[in-house]
């Protein structure tokens, strides 16, 4: 026989469960950027005074890049340069990064003809300097390719070195009209004279 606890057990199986009573559907609101922005700032009170004064930036401890024409000549141009010295005799050859291989190549065998020249004799070291950044920005925007600069070889000078054929090596490396330089061949001043391959506007 059955006892009472398993036929309540048996009953207790029997009831169906309840179903869950669906709950409505509620469409999604739908609010456009208006709508949703005024909603989001319900209760803020508007400031008193309508202007912000906006804080000062600070200063940058970096100095700033001083455009190129309030640059002196002379300060475009350092003689501080971290290149070796040039030995007795050692020819002026520099080619900035970037060139073709054959560029140097190319400037030694005079394939550029020479279309502009300036002598450097007789000038002081500042002097010099400022004539040649006159003369490289007056080749530049006149379309020159190749141009040569006369330093001369050191006769006058008191060690008979010459002085100017180191600061124009410098001088030159720092000039962005400049791709590439070279000992001037011997028809056109030898050591004493230097090739200037100077930068086209689509270069």
């Amino acid at each position: 026989m059955d006892s009472p606890k398993l036929r309540q057990l048996r009953k207790a199986l029997r009831i169906k469960p309840q179903i869950a009573s669906k709950t409505p559907y509620k469409p999604i609101e739908t609010l456009d950027d208006h709508a949703l922005f005024m909603r989001s700032v319900q209760g803020v009170k508007p400031l008193q005074n309508k202007q912000y004064s906006h804080p000062k930036p600070e200063v940058s401890p970096w100095p700033r890049k001083q455009h190129a024409e309030h640059l002196s000549p002379l300060d475009d141009m350092t003689d501080f340069w971290p290149w070796d010295e040039l030995a007795p005799g050692e020819e002026l050859l520099y080619s900035k990064p970037g060139q073709k291989l054959d560029t140097l190549k190319r400037l030694r065998k005079g394939q550029w003809p020479t279309t502009a020249h300036l002598d450097l004799h007789g000038l002081s070291s500042d002097e010099a300097r400022m004539s040649v950044t006159r003369f490289l920005q007056s080749a530049n925007a006149a379309g020159l390719r190749c141009v040569c600069i006369v330093h001369g070889k050191g006769m006058g000078s008191k060690n008979g070195e010459p002085i100017l054929k180191q600061k124009l090596k410098n001088w030159l490396a720092q000039r962005d009209e400049v791709l590439a330089f070279c000992q001037a061949p011997q028809r056109v001043g030898g050591g004493g004279a230097v090739l200037v391959l100077i930068r086209t506007r689509r270069e």
